[in-house]
């Protein structure tokens, strides 16, 4: 970064951060993560670990109207070492969990609300079609069901990454289809973008994505995967983030860090890719990781659309509840991709970089968080779900609500001896405070 002046530091400063945030903190809610699920599972994983275990579910969020939403997990435990051929990843089935998160007022305390979590539903995900596996298949199978599973070594190495038959599945965004029938999940491996029965858990489309995004020389260690490929995603580093346009037609996947031709895991050139969901065409469109008053970029977690090109973006750190170590930066920015240019044919941070369009910062967490009297060692290090909910009534005002989730990496108690359980942040905010964008709730059919 090339040295700036102290007044143009914070001319610059000013055009990132934005004025002052009126977007409130109104709740938090959480729930343990040593429970059971709902799934029906009654096995072990090979780690040793439930089939059912609750775990974590914030890897992805999604509004399905009222009081419901759907809770996304990752590929499941792999925080234990049982196995590093396989990166201690295990046969895990991906699923989706259905949670009633209910806001009432509160009764005493600093927020005005509180929230509460209840599980009500587990569905796991399958093809209908035979899956490539390693040598361990997940638990159930069979009777045309074939599940997904988070175990790395579950796929064909003469295929890429990009082949939609890899058993091997890592979820990381979740929306509901305007019918409210069907979700559109995003995953890390592929990376892949698919369309799930939300009765079934059965895999219905499969997004064919640019293959620019995918690596072709796979192995079960991430490490190994990522030396052996000079384009393409950075493994475990995805398609980490998923949106839908308001009218249900177009999806937005979010990669977590730059392709390896891009900068790879720590630069600042990210891809946007939006999907036609009615014909498949994909384009893709470059963001900028970097925070100026950092001087650092930060990978992103996810991705929610305010309208038909305008998008919320989370970024954050690594840091805090999870890792016993302190966070510095959670952040929502919001970008407006009106005007911006495909990149589709665009490689290496430099070209993708002059094309990216600005973003403002519209909420900053962590000083919400510690103005609640949250410390920085007491957030969760891996925010990683964001949802918009119901409006709500406060003070007389109508709000609209925005929920944030933890990915606790299946970790109940961290090695420092704190619970970190699964949690809930709930914010508000008025039209006033989008700084002239327009928001539209998607509406779901019930």
């Amino acid at each position: 970064m090339n040295t700036l002046s102290r007044s143009a530091l914070a001319l610059l400063c000013a055009g990132i951060f934005g004025s002052a945030q009126a977007v409130d903190l109104i709740a938090v809610g959480q729930l343990s993560a040593t429970a059971s699920d709902l799934s029906g599972l009654s096995g072990k994983l090979e780690s040793g670990a439930a089939a059912n275990l609750l775990g974590g579910m914030g890897s992805g969020l999604a509004w399905a109207g009222g009081n419901t939403f759907l809770a996304l997990p990752d590929r499941g435990p792999n925080a234990n070492a049982w196995n590093s051929a396989v990166d201690d990843t295990t046969s895990y089935v991906p699923r989706f969990h259905t949670l009633q998160l209910v806001l009432s007022p509160a009764t005493g305390g600093n927020l005005p609300y509180t929230l509460s979590a209840t599980v009500t539903g587990t569905t796991l995900l399958y093809s209908t079609q035979p899956l490539a596996y390693g040598p361990v298949t997940p638990e159930g199978n069979g009777g045309g069901r074939y599940f997904f599973s988070g175990r790395s070594d579950n796929f064909d190495p003469s295929q890429s990454s990009a082949n939609p038959f890899n058993a091997r599945f890592d979820p990381e965004g979740i929306r509901v289809s305007r019918t409210g029938k069907t979700v559109f999940i995003s995953d890390e491996y592929g990376p892949y973008v698919y369309q799930f029965d939300r009765a079934t858990g059965a895999r219905g489309r499969v997004f064919t994505l640019p293959a620019n995004l995918a690596v072709t020389t796979l192995s079960a260690q991430g490490s190994v995967e990522i030396a052996g490929n000079t384009t393409g995603r950075v493994a475990n580093k995805g398609m980490e983030g998923l949106a839908i346009s308001p009218d249900g037609k177009t999806l937005f996947g979010f990669m977590q860090s730059p392709l390896a031709q891009d900068g790879g895991d720590g630069g600042r050139a990210n891809r946007i890719v939006t999907i036609d969901v009615a014909s498949g065409l994909t384009r893709q469109y470059a963001y900028d990781n970097y925070a100026l008053d950092k001087a650092k970029a930060y990978n992103s977690s996810e991705i929610l659309a305010l309208n038909s090109h305008e998008l919320l973006v989370l970024e954050r750190d690594g840091k805090g509840l999870g890792d016993d170590s302190t966070a510095s930066v959670k952040r929502v920015y919001k970008v407006d991709l009106a005007g911006a240019e495909d990149v589709s044919n665009l490689s290496g941070a430099a070209a993708l970089l002059a094309k990216a369009p600005a973003k403002t910062l519209f909420l900053d967490i962590r000083a919400k968080l510690n103005a609640a009297g949250i410390t920085d060692a007491n957030i969760p290090a891996k925010l990683e779900g964001m949802a918009f909910g119901a409006d709500i009534v406060v003070g007389g005002v109508t709000k609209h609500t925005l929920y944030i989730a933890n990915d606790n990496d299946f970790i109940a108690t961290t090695a420092g001896g704190k619970s970190n359980p699964n949690q809930w942040f709930v914010f508000t905010f008025t039209d006033a405070d989008l700084g002239g964008s327009s928001f539209v709730n998607q509406t779901i059919a019930p």
